[in-house]
C-alpha cells in the first residue's frame, strides 16, 4: 500500500512538472514579439522601360553575377506577370505600378491624349501652371495634376508626415514625375538638346539644388559622347539577329545600321545630347545621377524609410530604334546589367545589406519588328491608316451624311461628338455599334468594342478585360479598336508597342531585399499588385484607388 502511494505521488508530481513545462514552452512561444511590418531604410523601385520578360532568359548567360541574376537568385521573381490593361505604354504603365490601379481608375490612359473637355490633346504629365527649373526651355512645365489617385511614394510620404524623403529620377519627365507621385520630395529628368542636363519644375522647388547643378557643370555627362561599341565580343551575341539588315535605323551619317556607332553627333561633346538617350549610356548617366541623389540626398541613413525611384528609358528608345531581334537590344540590356550591380553594390556600402528592399519591373514589353515576322512568314503587318480613313470618312458620309459625328481619333479609339449626334437626333449606342461593324470589316482590324459595352459589362478575362481596365469613362473613346496579333501602326523599322497583345503585356517582376522571400512563382500576378505588395511589406495604407491585391508568396 505504501510502495503505491508512493508511485502515486511521484506520477502526480511528474505530470505536474510535465503541465508546468508545457505551460512555459507555450507561454514562451506567445511571447515571441510580432513584427506587424517591416522597415527598410530605403525603398528602390527599378522600371526598365520596354523591357519583355524573356530579356531575362534570352540573354541570362550573358549577365553578370551582381545585377540582375543577383535579383533573382537571391529574390523573387514573378514569371507570369501582366499588364492587366492596354493602352501599354510609358504613361499609364509607371502610373499604374506606383498607383496599384488602371488607367480606367488613375485617369492617364495614355502619353497623350485627345481631352473631351478641353477639345484638345493633353500630355500626361504636362502642365503650362509651372515653369521649368534649370533650364530657359518648357522642358520642365510638368506637373503629376492629371493622375487622380495617390501613389505608393504618396501613402510613404503621408505615413511618416513627409519625414521620408521620395526621389524620382528618369530620362523621360513621365518616368520621374508620375512615380513620384503628388508629394515627391523632387522629381528629375533629362533635357538632351544642346546642353544634356538634369532638371525639374517650380512643382517641386524654385531653383535646383547645389548637388544637381555641380553635377550638371560637371564633365560627367559629357564623358559619355563616345562611340557606342559592343560591351562583349559581337560574336557572342548569338541570342540575337545579324548587325546589318533591313529592320533597324540607322543613326544619322550612318549608312548601315551596325556597330561600332560613332557618329558626328555621337562624339560631339558640345552639342545635340538628345543623341545619348539612343544609347545604352542613357542608362549609365541615370544610375551616376541615381546614386549621386542617393548620397547627396541622405537617402537611407535613418530608420525612417526613404523611397529611390529610378526609371532606364534608354533600353525604350534602343527598341523602338533597332527592334527586339537586334545587338543593340542585347547590348543594351549587358551594359544595364552592369549599372544594375553598380547599384546594388553602392546600396549594400551606403544603406547596408538587408537593410533596403528594391522592385524591379517594366512599363510595358514591344512586338518583334513586324516586316522579320513577316519574311519569317509569321502573320504580321502594318495598318495602312491612310487608307483606312478614306474608306471610314466615306462610310460616315454615306449612312449619316456627315464626317462631324467622329471629333476624333486617338490612340485606337473613335470619339464621337456627342452636340452633332443630339442635333441629328441619333443614339450614340446605334451609332457606335454601326461604326463597330464597319470596322471590323478591315483587314488590318482584329477586334472592336464599343463604349457601351465598357459601360454595361464587368469583364473578367481576356482582350476585354484588358481593354476595360484601360477605359476611363471620362476621358476614354467610344469606340475601341484592337488590331490583329503582329499587327501596328508604326514605321516599318524598330518594335513598338501600346497592344492589349501578350508581347506588349508580359514583363518581368523581381523584388529583392528587406522583407522579401527567396523563390519564384508562375502563379499570374498583375501590375496593379506591386503596391499593395510593397503597402503590404510596409505597414502603410495602400494607395487610395488600389484595385490590385498584395502578393503573399513574395512577402517573408
Amino acid at each position: 500500500m505504501k510502495k503505491t502511494n508512493t508511485l502515486v505521488l511521484v506520477l502526480t508530481l511528474f505530470a505536474a512538472c510535465f503541465s508546468f513545462a508545457q505551460r512555459k514552452a507555450k507561454k514562451t512561444i506567445e511571447e515571441k514579439p510580432i513584427e506587424i511590418a517591416q522597415s527598410p531604410k530605403l525603398v528602390v523601385g527599378i522600371i526598365v522601360d520596354q523591357m519583355r520578360y524573356d530579356y531575362l532568359t534570352r540573354f541570362w548567360n550573358h549577365y553578370g553575377e551582381g545585377g540582375f541574376k543577383r535579383l533573382v537568385t537571391d529574390g523573387f521573381n514573378c514569371k507570369n506577370h501582366h499588364f492587366n490593361y492596354a493602352p501599354t505604354s510609358t504613361g499609364p504603365g509607371h502610373t499604374s505600378v506606383y498607383t496599384g490601379t488602371t488607367p480606367s481608375i488613375h485617369g492617364i490612359i495614355g502619353n497623350n491624349w485627345y481631352d473631351k473637355t478641353q477639345d484638345e490633346s493633353v500630355y500626361c504629365a504636362g502642365d503650362a501652371r509651372y515653369k521649368s527649373v534649370g533650364t530657359s526651355s518648357d522642358a520642365g512645365e510638368m506637373s503629376p495634376h492629371r493622375m487622380l489617385t495617390t501613389t505608393i511614394t504618396d501613402q510613404l510620404r503621408l505615413h511618416t508626415q513627409k519625414r521620408g524623403k521620395v526621389i524620382a529620377v528618369a530620362l523621360k519627365d513621365r518616368g520621374a514625375i508620375l512615380p513620384g507621385g503628388h508629394m515627391a520630395s523632387a522629381a528629375y529628368w533629362f533635357e538632351g538638346g544642346d546642353y544634356g542636363k538634369w532638371i525639374s519644375s517650380t512643382y517641386y522647388m524654385q531653383q535646383l539644388p547645389k548637388w544637381v547643378a555641380d553635377f550638371n557643370a560637371s564633365n560627367k555627362i559629357k564623358a559619355y559622347k563616345k562611340p557606342w561599341n559592343t560591351l562583349k565580343d559581337i560574336s557572342l551575341y548569338v541570342e540575337s539577329g545579324s548587325d546589318n539588315n533591313n529592320y533597324e535605323t540607322p543613326f544619322e551619317d550612318e549608312t548601315t545600321p551596325t556597330f561600332p556607332h560613332s557618329t558626328p553627333n555621337l562624339l560631339n561633346k558640345e552639342k545635340d545630347f538628345e543623341i545619348l538617350k539612343y544609347t545604352p549610356y542613357g542608362n549609365s548617366i541615370t544610375a551616376d545621377f541615381a546614386l549621386e541623389a542617393l548620397e547627396k540626398e541622405n537617402l537611407g541613413t535613418d530608420a525612417i524609410t526613404d523611397f529611390l525611384a529610378i526609371s532606364f528609358s534608354s533600353t525604350d528608345y534602343i527598341g523602338h530604334k533597332y527592334g527586339v531581334n537586334s545587338k543593340e537590344v542585347q547590348d543594351a540590356y549587358l551594359r544595364l546589367d552592369v549599372d544594375l550591380a553598380r547599384i546594388l553594390n553602392t546600396l549594400d556600402e551606403k544603406v547596408g545589406k538587408g537593410e533596403y528592399t528594391v522592385f524591379l519591373s517594366a512599363d510595358h514589353g514591344a512586338v518583334h519588328v513586324p516586316s522579320y515576322l513577316m519574311d519569317e512568314k509569321i502573320p504580321a503587318g502594318y495598318m495602312d491608316s491612310e487608307a483606312s480613313k478614306v474608306r471610314f470618312d466615306e462610310f460616315l458620309k454615306y449612312k449619316y451624311g456627315t464626317t462631324d459625328i467622329v471629333k476624333r481619333i486617338s490612340d485606337f479609339q473613335i470619339f464621337l461628338d456627342r452636340k452633332v449626334l443630339d442635333n441629328l437626333d441619333m443614339n450614340i449606342e446605334d451609332v457606335e455599334e454601326e461604326i463597330a461593324f464597319e470596322l471590323l470589316d478591315y483587314d488590318d482590324v482584329g477586334k472592336i468594342y464599343t463604349g457601351y459595352q465598357m459601360w454595361q459589362n464587368e469583364y473578367t478575362r481576356g482582350l476585354p478585360y484588358i481593354l476595360q481596365n484601360g477605359w476611363n469613362q471620362k476621358r476614354s473613346g467610344d469606340v475601341l479598336i484592337v488590331q490583329n496579333p503582329g499587327y501596328v501602326s508604326y514605321h516599318t523599322t524598330g518594335s513598338t508597342h501600346g497592344s492589349p497583345m501578350i508581347y506588349d503585356t508580359h514583363v518581368p517582376l523581381l523584388f529583392y531585399g528587406k522583407g522579401i522571400k527567396k523563390g519564384s512563382t508562375a502563379n499570374r500576378t498583375e501590375i496593379p499588385d506591386i503596391a499593395p505588395t510593397l503597402a503590404t511589406l510596409l505597414g502603410i495604407a495602400f494607395p487610395n484607388g488600389t484595385t490590385g491585391e498584395p502578393i503573399n508568396e513574395v512577402l517573408n
